[in-house]
């Protein structure tokens, strides 16, 4: 019986085995090779290869597995470059705050500002680093004698950050004249400071939305009767205005499902509204950008990319992005001692993952069309619901992550795989 065993044991592992390396052979075969993750020089391999979905697209949502994997940044940004370059994308959007856009959009255009302290603007602290930095300081060479509307411009679409709208919309009241009642204009400031409450109960958005209404029709009406005010002046305000009711649902809902389909609308108008080709970059973690939902299976959080691939079909490019080893920045909390950011190492993939196997092709950086992969019934690899390492704000804690059930066939119109990551760079200070 135990000799039976023995035998049953062998033959499983053979088979397995076998299969693996099957599976790896396929990948080899398929994969396009990036040569490496430098954000300033050309993915030369991939444009030799590019799939014919994404030469098609016009919207390209870029993830990223984890919020701090400098590799990850440096890759979106030698890809956002080829595309401004040679596919005439000029519309930056980021999982970002509204009230980013302004100081950023100024500077990037060739105006006033220190690149030693732009990056303050960002709501999200995984943004202020010197690999985000240097893409804005690429923007803004860019757009260097360019006209307007020849120009790279940055939206912010997550709403989870709305500080400074109060006082914005204040100050454009006042200096057009526009007379707001303080008891309305008072509804701001509690907006703006209201925080999330998770798993309670809340009417706050139908409260407030109605009197935040009541401020917008002033200035729209405001607007009509006026010569002296510019369209922009006014739909920069009215955009301030929508997000600051979108946060208020976002409140109202504890978060749930409302910020992906905000994000989405906020998303669509600017593609729709604000571009002149109707073409986008859109910069935000694997759980946004993919064409399924936020977690796991059935968690009913359609994810900002669901919603744009409905909306847009083919013209929605989605590019996750995963990877092997390396250091991962985390936050800890501990008991006793003050909460701090600490580097902690995956010396190897984690069992029972889609890494696991990627991780044994025969390229340090690769790209892969899943569309394609994903229907050839010889390997049905990407079919298969394994596991990825979803990590976001506070990175990685060996004690507190997430590896969660995926089909990356029904997640993404394409893959990138870095074998090895690293910490991205904090210190601004020598810009």
């Amino acid at each position: 019986m135990r000799y039976l065993l023995i035998v049953i044991l062998f033959l499983i592992t053979t088979t397995s085995f076998s299969q693996n390396k099957k599976t790896v052979n396929w990948i080899n075969e398929n994969l396009i090779k990036i040569e490496d993750s430098n954000p300033d020089s050309s993915p030369e391999n991939f444009i030799g290869s590019i799939p014919d979905k994404f030469e098609n697209s016009k919207i390209f949502g870029f993830g990223e597995a984890t919020h701090h994997g400098k590799e990850f940044f440096n890759l979106k940004a030698k890809f956002f470059k080829y595309l401004v370059l040679n596919n005439n994308v000029k519309a930056f959007l980021m999982e970002e705050s509204y009230p980013a856009e302004s100081a950023i959009n100024e500077w990037i255009g060739g105006g006033k500002g220190d690149i030693s302290t732009i990056a303050d603007n960002f709501s999200i602290l995984p943004w202020r680093t010197q690999e985000v930095v240097n893409l804005l300081k690429w923007m803004r060479s860019y757009n260097l004698n360019k006209p307007r509307e020849e120009q790279i411009r940055f939206y912010g679409i997550d709403i989870q950050n709305v500080q400074g709208i109060n006082i914005k919309i204040r100050e454009f009241a006042e200096t057009q004249n526009i007379s707001i009642d303080e008891n309305l204009l008072s509804v701001l400031d509690r907006c703006v400071n209201k925080r999330v409450t998770y798993n309670a109960t809340s009417d706050w958005a139908d409260k407030h939305n109605p009197e935040l209404q009541k401020i917008k029709n002033i200035i729209l009406d405001f607007q009509i009767k006026s010569s002296g005010i510019s369209d922009k002046e006014t739909n920069d305000v009215v955009r301030s205005l929508d997000y600051l009711k979108d946060y208020t649902y976002y409140v109202q809902n504890n978060g749930s499902n409302v910020r992906d389909l905000k994000m989405f609308e906020n998303a669509e108008y600017i593609i729709d509204s604000l571009t002149k080709n109707g073409k986008a970059f859109i910069w935000a973690h694997n759980e946004h950008i993919n064409n399924l939902e936020r977690i796991s299976y059935g968690s009913g959080w359609t994810s900002l990319g669901a919603h744009l691939k409905e909306r847009y079909k083919n013209d929605y490019y989605s590019i996750g992005f995963d990877f092997g080893v390396g250091n991962l920045l985390g936050y800890v909390v501990e008991k006793n001692k003050p909460d701090h950011w600490e580097i902690f190492t995956v010396d190897k993939p984690f069992n029972r993952t889609y890494s696991k196997t990627l991780f044994e092709a025969n390229a340090n950086i690769f790209f892969l069309d899943i569309n394609k992969l994903s229907q050839d019934d010889e390997i049905d690899f990407f079919n298969k619901k394994e596991k990825q390492l979803i990590l976001g704000g506070p990175g990685y804690n060996p004690k507190d992550f997430h590896l969660i059930p995926k089909k990356i066939s029904e997640m993404y119109d394409g893959l990138i795989f870095v074998k090895k990551i690293s910490v991205p760079d904090y210190n601004l200070e020598n810009l």
